[in-house]
């Protein structure tokens, strides 16, 4: 982040990204029980990072049909599929551990299904600040849920209806650290990758996610998206 923001909250009223963009109220359904087809038994086994194996390929498969960004499917849990589990969790209301062990296994049988609250006939990006998730979207569909911590209490993240504005491919040395192919969408403020996403508030105001979840989510976003924080 490259400006202070005061304490408290950080209101900016609605800008045109929200202009001819249909909204809804409802957040998050539960999928039906006929839609599911992922089976879970007792006999499933805790996962942690450093895990291997079957189990963790067919966790990596689920949260990716599930759509949450958890970098190649390869039976190691490693970082990426680490944040793709707190995300998960950070859904569906779990313990934010990044341990799958019985409630996470049972989740995953029956999941939250997050939706947009806003539609656009391209990308864009929701920031869930309660949830400290960001959501890819489009055409009224959430296509990549992101591990996320925003602005802490003292430095808050701006809620709002932005755009994209501009984006540096690289490292931005600010004088607040270090920030990863950051896309600002209000003054200083942007979404980027860092080194640290801890599972709560921890940042200056802008919306951190991982390094490798920014790289495989730069190509798809740009100039002109639009971004859309909320509580």
């Amino acid at each position: 982040m490259a400006i202070l923001v005061a304490t408290g909250s950080l209101v900016i009223p609605a800008s045109s990204a929200s202009a001819g963009v249909s909204t809804t109220t409802t957040e998050v359904r539960t999928a039906p029980a006929a839609a599911q087809t992922f089976v879970t038994t007792t006999s499933q086994p805790v996962l942690r990072q450093g895990s291997r194996g079957t189990a963790v390929t067919n966790l990596q498969r689920r949260l990716a049909a599930l759509h949450y960004d958890v970098g190649p499917i390869d039976g190691i849990f490693g970082p990426s599929t680490y944040h793709g589990v707190v995300a998960f969790q950070k859904v569906n209301n779990l313990t934010r551990d990044g341990i799958v062990g019985p409630q996470t296994w049972g989740a995953l049988a029956r999941p939250v299904i997050p939706r947009p609250r806003y539609t656009h006939s391209g990308y864009s990006l929701e920031a869930n600040l309660t949830k400290q998730v960001l959501y890819l979207a489009r055409q009224g569909s959430v296509v990549r849920i992101l591990d996320a911590s925003s602005g802490k209490a003292s430095t808050p993240t701006p809620t709002g209806n932005f755009k994209i504005q501009r984006r540096i491919d690289g490292w931005r040395q600010s004088s607040l650290g270090l920030l990863w192919r950051p896309n600002y969408f209000y003054y200083g403020y942007a979404v980027h990758g860092a080194t640290s996403v801890p599972t709560y508030p921890a940042s200056h105001g802008c919306v951190r996610v991982t390094v490798p979840a920014m790289n495989r989510l730069w190509s798809i976003i740009g100039i002109g998206v639009p971004v859309h924080i909320y509580r």
